[in-house]
């Protein structure tokens, strides 16, 4: 029965010698003891509540943790686990109580990273991370990355290590899957790289086609000149062979011209050297543009590369398109020659087309600059037009794959979004914008050698 009943139910008599007033004292002082022992039970009441939940939420973070949580002595003796722990090992949080850690590591290595850290004498608060391959529930070998921190007592005494672990499989597995699939994305923008690359060789066929047949039609000139020649001279010289007169091999001589042979075969040579070193160029400079790129990166003359864009796209551009192009001073670069072309090539091929969609009024010609600025650090390569310019919602979005104001079947909205990807993978910056004047520029900044 509580204190407070029974004092009620049952009033004391007062001992003898002591008076009422003395009596009510006692009582009163006995109401506020048990009062305030009410007080303290109450307090004590919510205090284990509020532990309770503690340890209830404690209990329930330690269960939903995906990572295994194992807590160890100074000795390396189990002293708690959580739910992911325990179902790794196959074995209750009981069973694993007192357990030492290295009964639970699959391999002598595991054993000795993991004495390593709990022995040292002089750990991070931070901890160590190490690999440690653990004794799975089917007694394979479970791969897990851990971190173990140092456990201290209130004196700061060291009493323990706690290890929190993650399995690494699913991770290694996952990262390998990433790896496979950016390889995949790699070869799958090669491959768009080069397909793109081989859509601004085609539309250049026609100019590359005619640039070559001037060298080869001047060497088959030369050859079937000196095919003549030769059936002239082997006349001559099998006279000279048969013992024919003097007087008759000078008629002969003269009639077969020989000394105009004699005097025509340097140049016309010289000549045939000229045109097959020409279409040689012509061929090399074809292969190196179509060929699959390499990481390779050389020094390379912006000025040759910007010739050999215009020389070919200027073969399939409008008769009267002014063109202003003057290579200076060498512009060094560090690059890759194929790719760099397939940058100013694009650049050029779209100002042409741009041009080509405005109207075309009497008084103004379409016009196309090209120029090479330099400053302490970078070259600047610019490509200016006076055709429509770039709407301004489209600035925006001008470097984007697949955006084209072109029609349909016209163009893939590929090439300048791949140019953009070229000009910074060499270190540099592609832009544009709007002239004051009409028209758009596009320009290209790369770092310089030296």
């Amino acid at each position: 029965m509580p204190l407070r009943r029974l004092i009620e139910t049952q009033p004391p008599v007062p001992p003898q010698g002591m008076d009422d007033a003395a009596w009510v004292d006692v009582i009163q002082k006995m109401d506020e003891v048990y009062s305030q022992l009410v007080t303290d039970e109450i307090e004590l009441e919510k205090k284990n509540a509020e532990l309770e939940q503690s340890q209830q939420f404690i209990f329930s973070v330690l269960s939903a943790m995906s990572d295994v949580l194992v807590v160890c002595d100074a000795h390396g003796l189990i002293e708690e686990t959580n739910a992911a722990f325990c179902e790794l090992v196959g074995r209750t949080d009981q069973q694993l109580r007192g357990t030492s850690l290295d009964d639970l590591l699959a391999d002598d290595a595991s054993v000795a990273a993991a004495r390593a850290v709990m022995g040292n004498r002089s750990p991070t608060r931070r901890g160590e991370s190490i690999e440690l391959n653990l004794r799975g529930a089917q007694g394979d070998s479970v791969p897990v990355d851990a971190n173990c921190t140092p456990r201290y007592a209130a004196s700061q005494r060291r009493v323990g290590t706690v290890l929190v672990a993650r399995p690494t499989a699913e991770i290694r597995r996952a990262y390998q899957e990433l790896r496979t699939a950016h390889e995949a994305l790699k070869r799958t923008q090669q491959q768009l790289l080069h397909s793109e690359k081989m859509a601004s060789l085609g539309r250049l066929v026609a100019g590359v086609a005619h640039e070559l047949n001037n060298p080869i039609s001047f060497v088959l000139g030369n050859v079937h000149a000196l095919s003549r020649y030769s059936e002239r001279l082997q006349t001559y010289l099998q006279a000279v062979h048969e013992g024919v007169g003097p007087a008759e091999l000078e008629t002969l001589r003269n009639k077969l011209r020989v000394p105009h042979i004699l005097s025509d075969l340097p140049s016309l040579l010289e000549g045939t050297i000229e045109g097959a070193q020409r279409t040689a160029d012509i061929v090399n400079g074809l292969k190196r543009f179509s060929a699959v790129d390499t990481e390779t990166r050389q020094e390379v003359d912006l000025n040759k590369v910007v010739d050999r864009s215009v020389l070919w796209v200027s073969k399939g551009a409008p008769r009267d398109l002014q063109l202003h192009w003057q290579p200076g001073a060498t512009c060094l670069v560090k690059g890759n020659p194929g790719q760099l072309q397939q940058v100013v090539m694009n650049l050029l091929q779209n100002a042409l087309d741009a041009m080509a969609e405005q109207p075309r009024a009497a008084d103004r010609a379409p016009t196309l600059s090209i120029a090479i600025d330099e400053t302490p650090t970078h070259f600047l390569l610019r490509v200016d037009d006076n055709g429509p310019g770039i709407a301004d919602t489209n600035l925006s979005r001008i470097f984007d794959p697949f955006f084209t104001t072109k029609p349909v079947g016209k163009g893939t909205g590929l090439g300048l979004s791949i140019s953009y990807g070229i000009v910074e993978q060499h270190g540099g910056v592609l832009s544009a914008h709007n002239l004051p004047t009409g028209g758009a520029r596009f320009e290209v900044s790369l770092p310089r050698v030296g």
